[in-house]
């Protein structure tokens, strides 16, 4: 996004604001303290000057002056009257989990979007590995680029896929995550710009900010608002549109491109961090026509793509897309067996062109030296059967959304759920800013949460709630029973939603 909003796109975004429930100047500050929380108004962006806005809105300028004004005593608007005030997030300060621990016994853990092992699978994987690993003893065990068995194996998933690649263009890696630092350190650096959508995967914008990178949020369209009352909603442009092959072809109303090619001709990031397959938190997928404008614009203004694609084989739905590294050899991309497979592989790899990959390489060893060599004899194995316990998995998942999308339409109908079209996890819009004030009171009920403004830049999105359908059925029923609950004790004490507040550390959240 630009640095600052115009009249008319303020006024494209406050809809209709003005129904005479309270003074308007009152009704005015709720509405774009509501966009700021939500991510539609990005955060250190100069809102129109009070004369602009006044002429653009039909109001008396004194109107604006007082919004502007309750906007800056609440912390959501920064910089004097007179000058054109940016928007920020108030000071949070109350703390709810620590980093990176496991739940404790008993208690639901809907924070981590991860699934267990794929069993039988897995386990014979690592016996073969053990099998394979006599022959690797002589030699010293490091490797920064990664075992030539596994890039090969990789390389020929891409090649099948229809992106020809081979074994120099891989380097693997201690899971996405390791990645993606490797990246940032090697495009980004201190101080440079990083466009991500907003929201975005909550560790992915620890890794951003822990860099010294600037993060440019671009928020992503609101779901589309059902016909009448609440409940399961589809995607914007939430329809399907013929595919050519197999499959169906997403709608291309869930990624604002116009506002990604704003900020990329405006801010010049080094940089973008993209999850166009079944986006963490929303469940979104790209369509071939906005990948095909995105990368098209990244290259006019030297920006370089990276897409997070961990989440692409888990396609519920069977949505025909192609990979964004389709459309160019310079978009960089980040794979994983993580999410199909098993967290506790911390395998992941990067794909892009040999001369990239020699200075990923040259970053890697200032971290480490390589990975573990079992886990990536293991995972060579798995990519060579990766089908194997793919239809089992997606059945598996098809069955837990279904389970998660009727018990929340069933107990919590006031919350919309953006319903995802694949992945591990549903997006919801809550009735009230209450989302950190869930995750504080949860764990009362028997669950864990990871509250809304985690998947934000400054503390936004405490209208949402990622819940993951990761677990059976029975426990997702106990899960949204302990949920119902919990919303309950805040309706009754509305208290709790201010005094409750983000984190000023994030907790992991995966």
């Amino acid at each position: 996004m630009p640095g600052s909003l115009n009249p008319t796109a303020m006024l494209r975004l406050l809809g209709a604001w003005n129904t005479g429930a309270a003074p308007a100047y009152r009704e005015l500050a709720d509405v774009v303290r509501l966009l700021v929380m939500d991510g539609r108004i990005p955060l250190d962006v100069a809102l129109p000057s009070e004369r602009a806005l006044a002429v653009t809105l039909g109001v008396s300028r004194t109107t604006v002056t007082a919004a502007y004004a309750s906007l800056r005593e609440q912390g959501f608007l920064r910089g004097g009257q007179g000058s054109r005030g940016r928007t920020g997030i108030p000071h949070r300060t109350i703390p709810v989990s620590g980093p990176g621990l496991a739940a404790p016994e008993g208690i639901l853990d809907l924070a981590y979007a991860s699934l267990p092992a794929t069993g039988e699978v897995v386990h014979r994987a690592f016996a073969d590995a053990l099998i394979d690993l006599p022959a690797l003893l002589p030699g010293f065990g490091y490797d920064a680029v990664g075992l030539p068995p596994l890039r090969e194996a990789i390389a020929d998933r891409y090649t099948a896929a229809g992106i020809p690649t081979t074994a120099a263009q891989i380097l693997v890696t201690s899971g996405a995550q390791h990645a993606l630092n490797i990246i940032l350190r090697t495009l980004a650096g201190r101080q440079q710009k990083v466009l991500v959508e907003h929201p975005s995967y909550p560790n992915a914008l620890d890794a951003i900010r822990a860099s010294g990178s600037r993060t440019v949020p671009v928020p992503m369209p609101p779901v589309a608002e059902p016909a009448s009352g609440g409940g399961v909603k589809p995607a914007s442009g939430g329809g399907v549109e013929p595919a050519s092959g197999g499959g169906v072809e997403p709608a291309s109303g869930g990624w604002d491109i116009d506002g990604m090619v704003a900020a990329m001709r405006h801010q010049r990031p080094a940089m973008a961090y993209l999850v166009p397959d079944f986006h963490n938190p929303t469940g979104r997928i790209m369509s071939n026509l906005q990948r095909r404008r995105l990368v098209r614009e990244a290259a006019g203004t030297g920006t370089v793509l990276v897409v997070d694609e961990t989440l692409r084989e888990l396609n519920l739905d069977a949505v025909n897309t192609s990979p964004l590294s389709a459309f160019s050899p310079a978009v960089v991309t980040i794979g994983s067996l993580s999410k199909s497979h098993w967290a506790g592989l911390r395998t992941g790899w990067i794909r892009a062109d040999e001369d990239s990959i020699s200075r990923f390489v040259q970053t890697r060893t200032t971290m480490d030296l390589g990975g573990p060599v079992v886990e990536q004899l293991a995972a060579a194995r798995l990519l060579r059967a990766f089908a194997e316990p793919l239809d089992a998995r997606l059945a598996e998942l098809r069955q837990n959304r279904e389970a998660l999308l009727g018990l929340l339409a069933e107990h919590l109908p006031d919350w919309h759920v953006e319903r995802p079209r694949g992945g591990l996890t549903a997006w919801c819009r809550l009735p009230t800013p209450s989302s950190t004030a869930l995750t504080v009171v949860a764990p009362d009920f028997g669950v864990r949460l990871a509250a809304g403004p985690r998947f934000g830049v400054g503390g936004a999105f405490e209208h949402f709630m990622r819940v993951p359908y990761t677990l059976a059925p029975a426990q997702l029923e106990t899960a949204v029973l302990a949920l119902r609950d919990a919303q309950a004790r805040i309706d009754a004490s509305p208290q709790l939603r201010t005094t409750l507040k983000a984190p000023k550390e994030p907790a992991a959240v995966a």
